[in-house]
């Protein structure tokens, strides 16, 4: 009650927030300004275009302020007067500084700089302030990660992050929202570089559809990573880069965004730069509305008299959410060496579903007997999630010199909070059959500190090396009462109404060394990770136990490169990795949102450990790229997720996560550019790959038989993706986004193939400061999952649909003092430098 009192408080109190953040930029602006006019000139009095200007106040940093020359080399700025230095900066040119006086509006004449001798596009990296939008590809690849622009995907403006991670290189998202990378749903999530509670609120698609596209910069692919990151996720790692702004002044953008099914939602990103200070408000919020479907049928083989002969299912059930977040924080520069920076982040997640399944069951009857009707039910569920989460992150940023040795230093405290209610009333026949009152309570509270240390070693060497600790707290409190026609009032059922604490502590530490010789560069790694479990489960009749499990791992890693000419090279890489199980599925209590199908934790259940090795070819050129990968995986212990039939009742099915065997696989992963015309871009991927699992389920069912299910299997199975943008004008683009999934078959279970194309539109408006974005989702509604299951006993075929086909148009608005600047066509190919994840310390 506590937190919702206090989300309910800042929900009611954002309209204060508001007038707190704009008074404090009215303080910052509240000096008289004059407006100062100018321009930048060369030797020969040629004008300068495209030039950066600071005006550093001498006395007080807040007053600084920046420019950037427009293309015929004039400015325009308004300063408090007073004294300044005055830096000059332009590619190609020697920077300058000098002192001067601002003390009333006017042109304060020309600025005269110096080329250089010899030209060279390095000095951008020197360029503060300004941000240069250069042409860059939408996938580049580094020595260990893809870069995945988002700012290429027209499909997903105006969407989410499940929306944007459809059309990642390497990622596939299911019709439930599973995320995999190369076949392998264990994929480990990152934002700017650490675990974070947005996306804890929820599972599988929930959680995604929480984070606004418009709130994504990009998206690191990690099929490999290095010892540097966490050796989790044997799949890889996604690490969602969030946006963050270092022009000076206020900016800031407005997304607003309707669809059907209906749909709508408003987010806003706001900051101000004055000085040594970033201050910043993110926020929104939106309301969604889906659809589902999920049906099974199974017939069962050799069925005595008496016993189930074949069961039909068909669910439908129709949600609606609605998400708000609001983030504010700061970085403070102290010095050019020494920063800090602290953000608060709170996002809500709630959902209501109504869902209807019907069961058709017909039983064996004897010989002779007179044929009855089939035993027809029905269940309905009216469902309520709430989620909260709250996140704090502080940092410290210090450079000890200018060489480029460096210590980060980060904080994360999170928590989050969920209360799902789920009723049900379920009948037979058209008659009451029994009622359930579901409710699942979770809170989860984790620390995640890190520290992180770079020393370069000559000009080509590298050494990093880290400490994390990354300690969480859940728990869990499940509870279920029924009523019946023999008994009228709810009483909670002992099987499946349980507590349970999970406390888990990972310490890790890695030391990484970079180098390059030559054409030839390599980075080795090693990384230590200590894992401290405790489990404490017990239910409502007083049974139960305590579990520990510890372990520690050795995780290396290699990256080597060799570089046939610039932008062109071959690279080999190799890592071992771990899946630890997630915390519920260690809980031995049952789930019970349908009392047909239930889930099982495994206590028993141990990690997984995977050795993965890579083959890579990049070539980028201007008007295309070519990035082939060759891959080979071989994972022992694989948790595979066993469906078997109920011993106590066989017209129900039990689902629970078991160490089952190895799963092997190996494949071709193609990812490629092709701008074909100034007004056609292709983008794809392909990837082909085989398996081969081993892993035989072995179990007693209702008569005492012994049961057995299959998993092992073999064979060959492809992805493929394809974008197609047209430039219809200078402001108009359309972009067509399909894919494929090909079927994949083992011993006991069959999964279809399947496809979907999606398509997305832009125009620029209002001088460059608007965007009108419209796009369809699963245009046909093909996006669905078709599966089959053989047992020694049933064949059971199932169809799911997570959400039918989805039309939205968004409008952006963009309002700022610090331009967005275009270079001119021979500027185009200028790259600013790029970190990674783990040294972002912008915004979260």
């Amino acid at each position: 009650m506590t937190s919702q009192f206090e989300f309910t408080s800042i929900i009611r109190k954002k309209t204060l927030a508001l007038t707190f953040i704009l008074g404090a930029a009215s303080l910052a602006f509240s000096q008289q300004k004059v407006s100062v006019t100018g321009n930048v000139v060369d030797k020969q009095k040629q004008i300068v275009p495209y030039t950066s200007i600071t005006f550093a106040n001498k006395t007080n940093k807040l007053f600084s302020d920046a420019v950037l020359t427009d293309e015929k080399g004039n400015y325009k700025i308004d300063l408090v007067p007073g004294d300044y230095n005055v830096t000059i900066e332009a590619i190609d040119f020697k920077k300058f500084t000098l002192s001067k006086t601002i003390s009333s509006a006017g042109n304060i004449g020309s600025f005269t700089i110096t080329r250089e001798s010899s030209a060279t596009n390095t000095q951008t990296q020197d360029i503060k302030a300004v941000e240069l939008v250069a042409n860059k590809k939408p996938v580049q690849v580094q020595i260990d990660k893809k870069v995945y622009d988002v700012k290429s995907d027209l499909t997903a403006i105006g969407g989410n992050l499940q929306d944007v991670l459809q059309n990642v290189p390497s990622v596939d998202v299911d019709t439930d929202g599973t995320v995999s990378m190369r076949g392998n749903s264990n994929v480990k999530f990152l934002i700017n570089g650490k675990p974070s509670a947005l996306l804890g609120i929820d599972d599988g698609a929930n959680a995604l559809q929480s984070i606004p596209a418009d709130q994504i910069d990009r998206i690191e692919v990690m099929t490999n990573p290095s010892s540097k990151y966490d050796a989790s996720g044997t799949a890889g790692i996604l690490n969602i880069i969030l946006k963050k702004n270092k022009k000076m002044g206020f900016n800031g953008s407005v997304v607003g965004s309707l669809g059907y099914l209906p749909k709508t939602n408003l987010n806003t990103n706001l900051s101000w730069r004055k000085g040594n200070l970033t201050y910043f408000i993110n926020g929104g919020g939106g309301y969604n509305e889906s659809k589902s479907k999920n049906n099974n049928d199974t017939n069962y083989i050799n069925s005595a008299v008496g016993q189930i002969l074949t069961s039909n299912q068909n669910s439908n059930s129709k949600n609606t959410s609605q998400n708000y977040n609001a983030n504010a924080g700061f970085v403070y520069d102290f010095n050019d060496n020494t920063s800090i920076n602290a953000s608060g982040t709170v996002r809500t997640y709630n959902n209501n579903s109504d869902g209807t399944v019907n069961y058709s069951d017909l039983y064996n009857l004897a010989s002779g007997s007179t044929a009855i009707n089939p035993l027809v039910s029905q269940r309905l569920s009216d469902g309520n999630s709430k989620n909260l989460a709250f996140q704090g992150d502080f940092g410290l940023d210090h450079k000890f010199d200018d060489k480029g040795q460096n210590i980060s230093l980060s904080l994360s405290l999170q928590r989050n909070r969920s209360n799902n209610t789920n009723k049900v009333n379920e009948t037979q026949n058209n008659i009451f059959s029994l009622a359930n009152i579901i409710d699942n309570k979770s809170i989860n509270k984790s620390i995640v500190a890190k520290a992180d240390y770079e020393l370069p070693m000559g000009e080509k060497s590298t050494f990093n090396a880290g400490y994390k600790l990354d300690a969480n707290i859940n728990d869990y409190d499940n509870a279920v009462q029924e009523k019946t026609v023999t008994n009228p009032n709810y009483q909670f059922l002992n099987d499946y109404t349980s507590s349970t604490v999970y406390q888990e502590r990972i310490n890790a530490v890695y030391a990484q060394f970079k180098s390059k010789m030559g054409d030839f560069g390599y980075q080795l790694g090693i990384r230590d990770e200590y894992s401290n479990i405790t489990i404490d489960y017990k239910n409502v009749a007083g049974a139960g136990s305590k579990n520990t499990k510890n372990y520690n791992g050795i995780f290396p890693s290699v990256f080597l490169s060799y570089d046939l000419s610039k932008n062109n090279q071959f690279l080999l890489n190799y890592s071992r990795r771990i899946d630890r199980p997630r915390s519920w599925f260690l809980i031995p209590y049952p789930s019970y949102n349908d009392n047909r199908n239930l889930f099982y934790g495994n206590p028993d259940l141990n990690p997984s450990y995977i050795d993965s090795y890579e083959f890579g070819y990049n070539l980028s050129k201007s008007k295309f790229t070519l990035n082939p990968t060759l891959y080979y995986r071989n994972e022992k212990d694989d948790v595979k997720f066993i469906v078997a039939q109920d011993p106590q009742n066989p017209s129900n099915f039990i689902t629970t996560p078991a160490n089952l065997g190895t799963d092997q696989r190996y494949g071709l992963d193609l990812n490629g550019s092709f701008d074909a015309f100034s007004w056609l871009k292709f983008m794809g991927s392909f990837n082909i790959y085989g398996y081969k699992t081993t892993g035989i389920y072995t179990y007693t069912d209702g008569l005492g038989a012994q049961r057995f299910i299959d998993y092992s299997g073999s064979g060959v199975s492809t992805r493929s993706r394809l974008s197609t943008t047209f430039k219809i004008d200078k402001t108009f683009n359309v972009q067509l986004q399909g894919f494929y999934r090909g079927g994949q078959k083992t011993a006991s279970q069959t999964s279809k193939s399947m496809y979907a194309l999606n398509l997305g539109a832009t125009k620029t408006i209002w001088k460059g400061d608007g965007t009108l974005a419209f796009n369809i989702q699963d245009i046909f509604n093909t996006r669905a999952r078709e599966t089959s299951q053989i047992a020694s006993n049933y064949i059971r075929d199932s169809y799911m649909q997570w959400s039918p086909r989805q039309v939205s148009l968004s409008l952006t608005y963009r309002f700022k003092q610090g331009e967005k600047i275009e270079m001119p066509k021979n500027k185009k190919d200028i790259n600013a430098n790029d970190t990674g994840g783990d040294e972002q310390q912008g915004p979260m």
